[in-house]
């Protein structure tokens, strides 16, 4: 999966929003206004920060050498994924789309509700 690939899916998510709180060279990916994806697009080699259950954070960092404990976050709760080509797309959508519904599920219920997402 490309970076292109990888911002797109985030996007295609509802109620997802591009921000850059970091400054410019930092995409920040967020629903109700909680992070749930970031990328430095311009990172070499090419890697992403998804959050992730702790529990399956670290069964996938021991089936797959390409997932390491987040750089710069909260290990326990946060994933780097080097994108190189070894990971499957599809197994990096999953991993957006599990990242996205744990930052959803941990809204306040009002947030949810604005979101549509009760």
């Amino acid at each position: 999966m490309t970076i292109a690939d990888f911002c797109a899916h985030c996007l295609s998510l509802p109620h997802v929003e591009e921000t850059m709180p970091f400054g410019p060279d930092v995409l920040v990916y967020k629903v109700g206004g909680k992070m749930f994806a970031l990328v430095i697009p311009d990172d070499f080699p090419p890697s992403v920060n998804l959050k992730c259950d702790p529990n399956r954070a670290l069964e996938l960092r021991d089936r797959y050498e390409d997932i390491q404990p987040g750089y710069h976050m909260n290990k326990r709760h946060w994933n780097t994924l080097v994108l190189e080509g070894r990971l499957p797309a599809r197994l990096v959508r999953e991993l957006i789309d599990h990242s996205y519904q744990l930052v959803t599920a941990g809204l306040s219920r009002k947030v949810r509700a604005g979101l549509g997402l009760t």
